[in-house]
């Protein structure tokens, strides 16, 4: 994540949510700065370990991080899921359209790609059903992103036996295309 996007989330965050402003405790002491607790729950969501892994680094107990996180979470929801975490308009897709087109790749809006994140602490019961080839569990994520790495659709949680096509099948990502909702996108390939 570059700098200035991560301080505009940290600041957002500071002036939305009382739980991010640095404080004094008992002893007049200064707690956690708001840097501390956002990095926290970002490290904690991008390398998926647990609550007490962020000690060393960030220097925050493990019942702490699990507060960073849940207030993260809920205040990047609240507070940029109007703009960010949304679908595309009709102005985004003809924007995306143009852009793949001039780059060579016609009627491309993004590119959808499928993850295995490990599962660590997966019910035992579970476990056959979510392992594959690494012997350990794991959950698909499928996304969508565009060339501006803005992610426009996100489905979570498929089992990791799932290949790409089994994902695809489960995922509603061309449900709007199925239902006659999408917009019309007219292209050429080939001359078709």
């Amino acid at each position: 994540m570059k700098k200035p996007l991560f301080l505009r989330i940290v600041d957002r965050l500071t002036a939305e949510d009382p739980y991010f402003r640095q404080r004094r405790d008992a002893t007049g002491r200064l707690g956690l700065s708001p840097i501390q607790k956002c990095t926290a729950a970002i490290r904690l969501l991008a390398y998926g370990g647990g609550c007490d892994t962020v000690d060393e680094y960030v220097r925050l107990g493990e019942t702490t991080a699990q507060k960073c996180l849940q207030h993260f979470v809920s205040g990047v929801v609240n507070f940029f899921g109007d703009e960010y975490l949304r679908r595309p308009t009709p102005e985004d897709l003809q924007r995306l359209l143009y852009v793949a087109e001039e780059r060579g790749f016609p009627g491309m809006v993004g590119s959808i790609d499928c993850m295995h994140w490990v599962w660590k602490n997966c019910p035992t019961a579970w476990k056959g059903m979510y392992t594959r080839g690494s012997g350990k569990p794991t959950i698909v994520l499928e996304a969508v992103a565009s060339y501006d790495l803005w992610i426009w659709h996100a489905f979570f949680g498929s089992p990791g036996t799932f290949n790409d096509i089994n994902v695809l099948d489960r995922s509603p990502v061309f449900d709007d295309i199925l239902y006659g909702q999408a917009p019309q996108v007219t292209y050429n390939v080939n001359g078709r």
